[in-house]
This record gives structure tokens, C-alpha cells and sequence, in this order.
């Protein structure tokens, strides 16, 4: 697997391509290095990855268990410490679903998606970042 990213301006604004799809992803740093809100920063896309990761399999297991889902949302909050390296120290990911969805069968379905399957959890767990997560029905 291979990323690109090619810088914008000359600042901190870079679009990152992947083999997988031709969509460009923009990445920008913060104001203090010439950032200017035209992207999502690193940090923030490793919360996006989580999410994403871990929803991929969520959803595939909820339509195996039978489960009638209208949508899905996701919020994933971090939190890092204040010094350099400012790396994660936990992260909490909230999944929003809705629909005719038994409670107890999407709690499994999250752990099966969070903790065996998302590979983003696995590595971010192995260096010592703090993953918790829950589920919310909305019928």
C-alpha cells in the first residue's frame, strides 16, 4: 500500500491520492505554520481512519445479525497530551445508529468491529492509546 501527497502552496496545504480512488483527500497544518483551514490535519484524519475502519465492519455485522439499520453515524473524540510527541492518550468512538436494531446484538457487533476486526484500533492500541467505544439506538 503507497500514498502520494503533493503540496498545494507554499504553505502547509497538500493533497494526498491513494491507488484505491482518484478522490484527493486535502491535508493542512495549524495557522502557526501557514495553515489556512483547506484540509483536515493528521491528527484529525487518524480519528477519521479509526472511525472508518471500525463502522466498515459494523455495519457488515449489523446486516449479517439481521439488523434493520437506517443510518449510522459516528463520532470519534481524542484526547493528547500536551507535550511532543503529542500523541493520542485515549480515544472514545460513538456510534449513532438507527432503525428497528436490537441493542444487545449491535453492543456484540461493536465489539466485534472495534477490538477484532479494525486494524487502526489494533495499531493505535499497541502503542499504548486507550480505545473505548459505545452504542446509541435511535428509532
Amino acid at each position: 500500500m503507497q500514498v502520494k501527497l503533493q503540496r498545494v502552496n507554499q504553505a502547509s496545504h497538500y493533497e494526498a491520492t491513494a491507488p484505491s480512488s482518484e478522490v484527493k483527500v486535502n491535508i493542512d497544518g495549524p495557522a502557526s505554520i501557514g495553515g489556512e483551514g483547506k484540509g483536515s490535519s493528521p491528527m484529525e484524519m487518524i480519528l477519521m481512519a479509526l472511525g472508518g475502519c471500525s463502522v466498515f465492519d459494523l455495519g457488515e455485522i449489523l446486516k449479517k445479525q439481521r439488523q434493520e439499520v437506517e443510518d449510522i453515524q459516528v463520532e470519534v473524540a481524542g484526547n493528547r497530551r500536551e507535550e511532543a510527541p503529542r500523541i493520542y492518550t485515549d480515544i472514545h468512538i460513538t456510534f449513532l445508529l438507527k432503525g428497528n436494531i436490537d441493542l444487545g446484538k449491535a453492543n456484540k457487533a461493536a465489539e466485534l468491529a472495534v477490538k477484532k476486526y479494525c486494524s487502526v484500533h489494533d495499531m493505535l492500541a499497541a502503542g499504548g492509546v486507550e480505545i473505548t467505544y459505545e452504542v446509541k439506538i435511535n428509532s
